[in-house]
């Protein structure tokens, strides 16, 4: 696969803001307002390969699901969720809870191992995005299984829609987002936009977390930020140590059939917003 870049156009302006870009009209929203789930978005409308753009209410990326209830969770039912990809550790499960069960639908808990950030020195001797970045290579090596899981659940069109969250919905979900978008020929710039979005639902979070386990997160503040240089560091190293994404998810057991099918399920022709 030929992989998308904008180096030597002019810069695309299909995000946001706040990176010095005009808005363009979206035909749906892409941050989903709910008052117990503070990180919940579609990574539609992204352009991908051959001209396609990424199809909208197909694929969201979430924090924790265990709170959904009342409203939340008529919003939630409302949107034909089918799947839910839970990437979080059976520890966090268990004091937390899950997404509520239903009718309709599956879920699904892949556990992304990975070394424990609290036992990885920081800031060590790297700047703050690179060692981010490196926590990032450290889930493709050691959440191959999953990864790989988690990827042929987001191509299987039975599946859609399908929800992928961990904790915070910002690193183990912003890996598999990651390379979903990549699979399916977005840029890195649209990429990393798309994971640095996160910024802004940090604070909610963490209140959150200060309230219910003050000492998971005591003296990690840098845990909690989404650079986006990070995720670019990230994706080149990809490039340099696999070739491309397509062919570090092929090492990792994602058959052709399947980047194919996810492709079909994923991508629509330009202006289609069918969900």
């Amino acid at each position: 696969m030929k992989h998308a870049t904008n180096r030597g156009r002019a810069k695309r302006c299909s995000t946001f803001r706040d990176y010095g870009c005009r808005v363009a009209a979206e035909p749906y929203a892409r941050n989903l307002a709910f008052s117990s789930t503070y990180n919940f978005r579609d990574v539609g409308g992204y352009p991908g390969l051959d001209g396609r753009t990424v199809r909208w209410r197909r694929l969201f990326r979430a924090d924790s699901l265990h709170r959904l209830e009342g409203d939340d969770w008529a919003t939630f039912r409302a949107l034909g969720v089918r799947t839910v990809v839970d990437l979080r550790r059976d520890f966090e499960v268990a004091q937390y809870g899950r997404v509520p069960e239903a009718d309709g639908l599956t879920y699904h808990n892949l556990v992304l191992e990975h070394v424990d950030w609290a036992e990885v020195p920081y800031p060590g001797e790297v700047a703050h995005e690179r060692w981010i970045a490196d926590r990032y290579l450290n889930f493709t090596e050691d959440g191959r299984a999953a990864l790989a899981a988690a990827l042929s659940v987001i191509g299987d069109p039975a599946a859609a829609p399908v929800v992928v969250h961990c904790m915070a919905g910002k690193d183990r979900t912003g890996v598999v987002c990651a390379l979903t978008l990549a699979l399916l020929g977005v840029s890195d710039e649209d990429i990393a936009t798309d994971y640095a979005l996160t910024e802004s639902a940090m604070a909610r979070l963490t209140a959150y977390l200060r309230e219910h386990n003050p000492t998971a997160i005591e003296g990690q503040d840098h845990w909690f930020d989404s650079p986006r240089a990070a995720m670019l560091l990230f994706l080149e190293d990809m490039r340099r140590l696999h070739g491309s994404v397509e062919k570090y998810v092929r090492t990792i057991g994602v058959a052709d059939d399947q980047i194919a099918a996810m492709r079909e399920s994923l991508l629509t022709d330009p202006g289609g917003t069918d969900a």
